[in-house]
């Protein structure tokens, strides 16, 4: 057998924290390591696989498309992007318009900096305190966690951090540069925060009076995760951009950017080259129809419910090490006393893939296609290690 972890560790240039384990298959919720053994995985690709792994309406459209075409240049039209750009407009809130395809969130969150930064003239972002946006240096100085900012310095001026939910904050920061308001719905690396609907009422009335751009980033929380399509509909929320990814094409690498027809953007200002190819447009047609025709997001919703109403039912919140538990549909986080880490290695011995959110948050992103069977799995799990 080939020893892969050896072969990683020697020639690759290592920016992660690994477990040591080698990911080989995956079909829906279920990952298989070298060795054979099973996992129910609840990173899924960091919240990628929202339809499950390797599933047959992506697998299959991917075969059909990389038969016919691969890559097409932004400079041409094309028959399976012009088909997503229709079903985005379709699936998105009513004043989103149009959309720019690129390859991940942190490329959609640039963007979107760019974007409304042409649009108003001004220059500065409001952003919130946990918030994560991404690691490319825009996105980096909309982050607000210092340990991943710190190293970097000096990030692109202009960016301010406020509190989360606290309008009054927000509201002070706001002055004539103010391009743009970057904020999540539901911050997920920031330990699963969900954020309040008169919030962002005050937020969308705010930025309509200032001439200030609302950016909502949906990158981890889009495609049915929360219970909705995207988790700004939970709130009622119309932004101005949209920056989505992660989920959007079944596991295949994509990106994109909605945008009312507030955004104003002339050609040759902003491209990309793998931005909107074929493959990744055909992938993403399908990934968006099966969420449709099996309504991913009322699964979402159920699950979600079901997870969290049994894991109360079980105690969780009345273990001495356990803070609070936090979620919205499918999108769980469990706050600990302690740090999460040991608890997620215990996890995985038991057959549990899960994430940390921050030092002391076990995060849970399972596949919205995950059974009854599987939520009842990662529930024992968790009560037998937090116990």
């Amino acid at each position: 057998m080939t020893d892969n972890i050896g072969l990683e560790e020697e020639h690759e240039f290592d920016v992660y924290p690994k477990r040591g384990i080698v990911l080989v298959k995956g079909k829906n919720a279920k990952v298989w390591d070298d060795k054979g053994k099973e996992y129910i995985d609840c990173v899924a690709g960091h919240g990628v696989v929202n339809i499950g792994h390797c599933n047959d309406k992506v697998v299959e459209a991917i075969h059909e498309q990389a038969q016919k075409l691969i890559t097409c240049s932004g400079i041409f039209y094309n028959d399976a992007r012009a088909l997503l750009y229709k079903k985005l407009v379709e699936i998105s809130p009513d004043n989103l318009k149009s959309s720019f395809l690129c390859n991940s969130g942190a490329e959609a969150v640039e963007a979107a900096i760019k974007f409304a930064r042409y649009t108003t003239k001004k220059t500065d972002f409001i952003c919130a305190m946990r918030g994560f946006h991404g690691r490319t240096f825009g996105a980096l100085s909309a982050t607000a966690n210092p340990k991943y900012r710190d190293d970097f310095k000096p990030l692109v001026p202009g960016f301010a951090h406020v509190p989360f939910n606290n309008f009054e904050k927000l509201k002070e920061k706001v002055n004539e540069n103010t391009a743009g308001i970057l904020i999540e719905i539901v911050q997920g690396e920031g330990g699963v925060h969900v954020g309040d609907k008169e919030y962002f009422k005050q937020v969308r009335e705010l930025c309509d009076e200032k001439g200030v751009m609302l950016i909502i980033d949906e990158v981890q929380s889009g495609f049915c995760r929360t219970g909705k399509m995207f988790a700004c509909q939970h709130m009622e929320l119309e932004p101005d951009i949209l920056c989505i990814a992660k989920s959007i094409a079944g596991g295949i690498p994509m990106g994109a950017v909605l945008c009312s027809d507030k955004v104003e953007v002339p050609k040759q200002k902003h491209g990309t080259t793998f931005g909107g190819n074929p493959l990744a447009c055909a992938a993403a047609n399908a990934a968006i129809d099966f969420m449709l025709e099996n309504k991913l997001d009322k699964q979402a919703e159920e699950k979600g419910k079901y997870l969290f109403n049994k894991l109360r039912e079980a105690g969780i919140d009345k273990l001495e090490k356990v803070r609070e538990v936090r979620h919205l549909g499918l999108f769980l986080g469990i706050e600990l006393k302690e740090k999460s880490r040991e608890y997620i290695e215990k996890l995985m011995e038991l057959g549990v893939l899960a994430l940390p959110a921050g030092a002391t948050v076990i995060r849970l992103l399972p596949p919205l296609t995950i059974s009854y069977e599987g939520l009842d799995f990662v529930i024992d799990k968790l009560i037998k290690v937090l116990r």
